[in-house]
């Protein structure tokens, strides 16, 4: 059977769904997640209903960027008699707009990969059921923003300005350090970022820019950015993969991507390379936490609090990393080396509290779009 799903947005429901927020997904992703390999063994889920679900299948609904190596989802499905299927559906934004188009007849059980700046509108909506998994007891304290336990942190990461080394060092131009210095005329025509509305880092990086410069001087900043000739793409992969001079052989050498990018480049490179071809901007970077929580409807509850156990078990949380190329959320997590080696950890991230996103972020957003977009 097809495990993997994808959704296949109509022009018409995205249109009725977005002009609203939206992310790109991953959070945290940042490169085609490998086949992989991982432990044949089933992770411990501590699940707390193992009768009368043997034979569920479960859906997750899910961005783009989920990777769960396929041993892991094989021994869990063998273990509990429970089958899981992943419909992807476009970026984090994408998604969770359908996810809302459909909450009165939903189209999964599970959710992964809303973050910290969209978890207000999903729980707004009223379309998760709560779950206060016995596996939060792992979870790092601070990851955990929603009280009621209807979105439960899954992983960690951080969106990040992206630099081409080779370019800077071959024009003998300098690296940009700040916010601020990418209005300098000397980085005109040479940044690609995400719209708000439809992608995850792109709603993060408008973010951040709203932690640097105040809710009342970020609108400014946009428009010297946007008159240094900034490309604007509807989500992270087009971003990336198109316009970014190392991944897509574009013409823009700084891009919003994540902290993890670096280690992705080095780890899929082929030939392989000892060094990343691209940097992190640290004093750029803006936090994000995304989470997984079940869909109010679904007519396998238990087993989906099964599938969020899974999710958050030791063996998940540490295949996470390089397959997602985020942090788990699990405290006792082990990191491969490869990813701690070439990961950026930011020393003091940008925030925006999870309150003040969603009193403002479509307005925000609506600025947003009147100042860059026209």
């Amino acid at each position: 059977m097809q495990r993997w799903i994808v959704l296949t947005v109509v022009a018409a429901l995205l249109a009725a769904g977005c002009g609203d927020d939206d992310t790109e997904g991953s959070s945290a992703t940042t490169t085609e997640p490998p086949a992989g390999t991982g432990a044949g063994t089933a992770p411990t889920t501590g699940a707390t209903e193992p009768a009368s679900v043997d034979g569920a299948t479960v859906t997750i609904v899910s961005h783009d960027s989920f990777a769960v190596t396929e041993d892991l989802l094989t021994a869990f499905e063998q273990e509990t008699g429970i089958e899981i299927e992943i419909l992807t559906a476009g970026d984090a934004g994408e998604m969770l707009n359908q996810i809302v188009l459909t909450k009165d007849d939903p189209i999964g059980d599970v959710v992964f990969g809303i973050d910290n700046a969209l978890m207000s509108k999903a729980l707004d909506e009223d379309m998760l059921v709560p779950y206060e998994s016995p596996l939060l007891a792992e979870t790092a304290d601070d990851l955990e923003l929603d009280p009621s336990h209807r979105l439960l942190p899954v992983d960690r990461g951080d969106v990040c300005l992206n630099y081409d080394v080779a370019y800077f060092a071959d024009e003998g131009l300098d690296v940009p350090q700040t916010l601020a210095d990418l209005t300098d005329p000397a980085y005109e025509g040479l940044l690609v970022v995400e719209n708000p509305a439809t992608s995850s880092p792109g709603l993060a990086f408008l973010l951040a820019t709203v932690a640097e410069f105040g809710p009342e001087g970020w609108q400014d900043y946009w428009r010297d950015l946007a008159a240094n000739d900034i490309a604007v793409q509807p989500g992270w992969t087009e971003a990336y993969y198109t316009d970014f001079t190392v991944a897509g052989g574009g013409d823009r050498p700084l891009v919003v991507s994540y902290a993890s990018s670096p280690p992705a480049e080095v780890i899929f490179a082929d030939p392989p390379v000892s060094e990343a071809p691209t940097g992190v901007i640290e004093d750029t970077c803006f936090g994000q936490v995304e989470f997984v929580g079940i869909l109010a409807g679904t007519d396998e509850e238990a087993a989906a609090r099964q599938v969020v156990d899974f999710l958050l078990s030791r063996e998940v949380q540490e295949d996470i990393p390089l397959s997602m190329f985020v942090f788990p959320a699990n405290e006792g997590a082990a990191l491969p080396p490869e990813f701690v080696e070439y990961t950026v950890v930011p020393s003091d991230p940008l925030s925006v509290p999870p309150d003040e996103i969603g009193a403002n972020r479509q307005a925000w957003i609506e600025e947003w779009n009147e100042i860059v977009v026209g």
